[in-house]
């Protein structure tokens, strides 16, 4: 337990170098949290024999990283970042990589940016191949939770997000602080159990875009839990003078009683043949 406590000093964030180039973990699972997003859905979609081919299936994919990277990144300078000033003034800056001349990444992406993203090209794109917009988003849904869980073991590795102060036996050395690994929770919570729940209900479903419905409710409570576990941005810290409220509890509690709200609304509006369950046939007894 004590390595696991001080393994942040045994860790090189840097898998490797390539000539002065350093390649990070944190690159290295925000691609494969890609790949096996995009795996995920073809698999789902072969599975399930959904009428769309792979062609098409990986077009949208193409798009909706897009819209998620742009998305992700405004995002993150319209609600945590502390210089959002700055950017709007000087957009070029937003995804310069470089400060000062020297290669330094891009830091900072807002996963609420992101989902708004993510809406925008999926609309942009089926309208483009008139294919239906929620039934592309159901099968997005479905896999955006397993890569995502490889984004938040990218997060651990780069030691950010880090969690709050605790004295569990599991936490982690942080500057000689132990904290909560809630980067590990939210891949747990917002990843896992969020798929295996999905994926559950994927041929339950009632309606077109009902498991993106679910997607975002889901994602919305497990961040609001992890939340309690996680240190808030050092740049905006617990929010009205509360010792507990957080943007990403905020962001995420707006998100959760909207997706709540359209749902009832939608399965109020359906058909009634769909709201009731089937009538079973009764033989007549013989007089």
């Amino acid at each position: 337990m004590n390595y696991w406590q001080n393994i942040y000093s045994h860790f090189d964030p840097v898998a490797f170098h390539i000539g002065s180039f350093g390649v990070h973990w944190y690159g290295i699972m925000y691609a494969t949290s890609l790949l096996v997003a995009i795996m995920v859905a073809h698999w789902i979609v072969k599975k399930d024999n959904i009428p769309i081919s792979s062609a098409l299936l990986d077009s949208y994919i193409i798009w909706v990283e897009v819209g998620v990277i742009l998305g992700a990144r405004l995002g993150y300078v319209l609600f945590y970042d502390s210089h959002t000033a700055y950017y709007l003034t000087h957009p070029w800056q937003i995804f310069n990589p470089f400060i000062n001349g020297v290669y330094a990444g891009i830091s900072g992406m807002s996963y609420h940016g992101a989902v708004i993203g993510f809406i925008i090209a999926s609309l942009w794109w089926a309208k483009r191949n008139k294919v239906a917009f929620l039934f592309m988003v159901d099968i997005a849904t479905l896999a955006i939770p397993v890569g995502y869980i490889f984004g938040r073991i990218g997060n651990f590795f780069n030691q950010e997000l880090v969690g709050r102060v605790t004295d569990v036996p599991w936490g982690i050395y942080v500057n000689d602080i132990l904290r909560h690994p809630s980067q590990l929770y939210e891949a747990v919570i917002e990843g896992l159990l969020v798929f295996l729940v999905l994926y559950y209900f994927r041929n339950k479903k009632r309606f077109d875009g009902q498991i993106g419905l679910m997607y975002l409710g889901l994602y919305s409570f497990g961040r609001i839990v992890a939340e309690f576990y996680r240190q808030p941005d050092v740049q905006l810290g617990f929010l009205y003078g509360t010792q507990w409220l957080t943007m990403g509890i905020l962001i995420s509690s707006v998100f959760l009683v909207l997706t709540i709200g359209l749902y009832f609304v939608i399965v109020a509006n359906l058909p009634t043949h769909i709201n009731q369950p089937p009538k079973t046939k009764t033989k007549k007894r013989k007089r």
